[in-house]
């Protein structure tokens, strides 16, 4: 096999991965030694390369550990459109607060959440814990031995971060949540004025062919 042949297998596999995929996962993929980690990280390398060089519009960006092809962030008007076609569960503005304390004070404890935030944090906790963005790694030795709670990969592929040691200040990753959750109310809101629409176009039908809709 060329390094042509190879270079468009990876391409494929990253255009279809819905989850990063790391070097020895490439690798796999292939016949033993045909393609070394190495090997597939050098021809990443290249393909992204390739794709500046021909102005295309997304690149190969290291997530998680892993490598994962994302649209550039100048597109993003474009993207919003498209939103709306998308199901993605929104998280409440107390969860944010809560996954960010989580994410800058890990390992932490609910205690000590909760003294930050002065408020029960319970609910947010299992809110986080079922989208996966927050896990249980232990329990502190202490009285009542509370639960230890961390960040998650997925957590790290949510935000597009390659590992925490990526995370901005504090403040430029709240503007990062808040700008993440002003665009899912946007698509939110998009969704409610398409269903208004096809309401009122379904009700203006009716109005139109009251009978054959008797006759249904």
């Amino acid at each position: 096999m060329n390094k042509e042949q190879k270079k468009s297998i990876i391409e494929a596999l990253l255009f279809v991965s819905d989850e990063p995929l790391t070097e020895k996962k490439i690798s796999g993929v292939f016949e033993e030694g045909e393609v070394p980690e190495k090997e597939a990280k050098a021809i990443i390398e290249e393909l992204n390369q390739d794709f500046a060089n021909s102005k295309r519009s997304f690149s190969i960006v290291n997530v998680a550990g892993g490598y994962q092809i994302k649209t550039l962030p100048e597109f993003l008007p474009w993207l919003t459109k498209l939103i709306t076609t998308q199901k993605k569960e929104r998280l409440s503005k107390p969860a944010l607060e809560t996954l960010a304390i989580i994410a800058y004070r890990q390992p932490i404890i609910r205690a000590d959440i909760e003294v930050i935030r002065g408020v029960d944090v319970g609910g947010m906790l299992g809110s986080l814990l079922d989208k996966n963005l927050i896990k249980i790694v232990g329990r502190k030795d202490i009285p009542g031995r509370p639960f230890i709670y961390e960040t998650t990969q997925l957590f790290l592929e949510y935000f597009g971060l390659g590992s925490l040691k990526d995370l901005p200040d504090r403040e430029k990753f709240e503007l990062q949540m808040r700008a993440k959750q002003k665009l899912e109310e946007k698509r939110i809101e998009l969704e409610m004025l398409e269903k208004k629409r096809r309401e009122e176009k379904n009700s203006e039908q009716t109005e139109l062919f009251p009978e054959e809709e008797e006759s249904l």
